[in-house]
């Protein structure tokens, strides 16, 4: 993973090409569906190679985006981190709030500026926009390159491969007779600068890095016979991190899910009266802004005012553990959900007062300023929890999976987008037998959105208390501690080294 972070400039080309492929189908029009005319009853489809085509480009972009978005925050961590600092703590918490905070800028410009210029200047100037200015970064950081801290791999070997082979080395050896209590039997990789014995957390996993017979186990150079029979200590520590993160990685799938189904909101704004001054309507797929924009002032608010009040009271230099916020965001992203159930009652209320139970698309006498307190509270719910699961992992995984830590939040929104799909096709069916109108229904005056917001809050509030159950295997990472750090215990251990293969 950190060479993903060294060479992430390449998969930002990845992301380039696929802007320029989709900007491209704009611009020719061999690449582009005929239109149809006012007369035509059936339009002419698009043809295997404009479907393509447009596959590519989101393929490319979605390998890109893959690589880029988890190592990019990491990245910059390298840049700020030092250790010799007294105050480095407190600068890499800062600069996961900003990070945050720039990108939520970064959206708002997004779905205003370049949407507003799509809607004005057509698909063309719309799509080429975004691959100039992904042309400008990939440039910018090719001229900063040289000052950049690159943080170098310990190993050549691959993380992910170094996990399963953790795993199968330890399920061969499990019937072992070898005790784990034994440190003379483990070995470490030389480039350790502390003798670390592996941690007693999942102590059959300690027998993945046991030396049965260093006649069989090891070459004469010292090295691993067969590595998916003995692994290091380093290798049986990061699967014992993954496995410790799940569990709280788990927690984190219903606030998305609650992100991904706020689209219904959609529905709702565009059946309100969404005027903010007498000859200015706000779009009601920009609604979204109030959302982004809450994120970003509430990170704002939390870094430069909160910390320095809270971390009085608190004795952290960060102000609130990752755990608490984490905790604040699943709290308020519940509530968004129970507000928006609430708000939803009183509009489809008010539309069948109004006789407007068979027309979805009429205009109910009632402003969409009500669905602002969602979205903003919607809002700080990512900017608590987002930032706090980054940091939480971040302090949680060893310095050689750090890009893990934003990547399964990533991973994590992806699950949710799934577990959501899901929810909604259940709920619709469910509601739906009998010849009943769904809660899904197109006609949201007919449907019962606020009973399927409902249900979100319930879900929501299970999985809080889930979240507290789990809060209890992590308090030793509640007290402000930067990195997973294993301690030797007093008696000294006599180890067999091992040298890399």
């Amino acid at each position: 993973m950190v060479m993903f972070r060294l060479n992430w400039v390449k998969f930002n080309i990845f992301l380039g090409q696929g802007m320029i492929i989709l900007w491209l189908t704009a611009m020719i029009p061999q690449l582009k569906s005929s239109p149809c005319s006012q007369n035509q009853h059936v339009c002419n489809g698009v043809t295997a190679l404009q479907l393509a085509v447009l596959f590519s480009s989101f393929g490319f972009m979605s390998i890109g985006a893959g690589f880029v978005r988890p190592c990019s925050i990491i990245f910059g961590a390298d840049q700020l981190e030092n250790k010799k600092n007294p105050n480095n703590q407190r600068i890499l918490e800062s600069y996961f709030n900003w990070y945050n905070a720039s990108s939520g800028i970064s959206t708002i410009l997004a779905v205003t500026v370049i949407v507003y210029i799509q809607d004005n200047y057509g698909w063309k100037v719309g799509f080429g926009v975004p691959a100039i200015l992904m042309f400008l970064s990939v440039l910018m950081f090719q001229i900063g390159s040289p000052l950049y801290i690159k943080v170098k791999p310990k190993t050549t070997e691959n993380l992910v491969i170094g996990l399963f082979q953790a795993a199968v080395a330890a399920f061969r050896k499990r019937n072992t007779r070898r005790p784990l209590s034994d440190c003379d039997e483990f070995y470490r990789w030389p480039l350790e600068s502390d003798v670390l014995p592996p941690s007693k957390d999942f102590r059959c996993l300690n027998r993945a890095c046991i030396i049965e017979d260093p006649q069989r186990d090891l070459n004469p150079d010292g090295s691993a016979s067969n590595q998916w029979n003995l692994c290091s200590v380093e290798q049986v520590e990061s699967l014992k991190a993954l496995i410790k993160a799940l569990p709280m990685w788990s927690t984190c799938f219903m606030i998305f899910v609650d992100m991904n189904v706020f689209s219904f909101s959609l529905l709702q704004t565009k059946t309100m009266d969404r005027h903010i001054f007498p000859h200015f309507e706000v779009p009601a797929a920009s609604f979204s802004v109030f959302m982004i924009a809450a994120l970003t002032i509430w990170i704002a608010f939390y870094d430069r005012i909160l910390v320095p009040l809270l971390s009085k009271y608190t004795g952290q230099p960060r102000g609130l553990s990752p755990i608490t916020r984490m905790g604040i965001g699943l709290i308020s992203s519940g509530m968004s959900i129970a507000l928006s159930a609430i708000t939803e009652s009183i509009r489809r209320q008010r539309a069948i007062e109004e006789g407007h139970e068979d027309d979805p698309n009429a205009l109910v006498n009632m402003s969409a300023m009500w669905f602002v307190p969602q979205y903003a509270l919607l809002g700080v719910a990512e900017a608590t929890h987002a930032v706090g699961q980054v940091e939480f992992f971040y302090a949680l995984f060893p310095e050689s999976m750090s890009s893990i830590a934003s990547s399964m939040y990533t991973v994590g929104t992806a699950v949710s987008s799934l577990i959501g799909s899901i929810l909604v096709s259940g709920v619709d069916w469910l509601s739906s037998t009998g010849g009943k109108t769904s809660w899904l229904s197109s006609n949201i005056n007919r449907g019962h959105i606020d009973y399927f917001f409902w249900l979100l809050s319930f879900l929501s509030f299970i999985n809080f208390l889930y979240f507290l159950v789990v809060c209890r295997f992590y308090e030793s990472l509640n007290d402000g501690s930067s990195r997973l750090s294993h301690v030797a215990e007093d008696k000294e251990c006599d180890y067999r080294l091992l040298h890399e293969s």
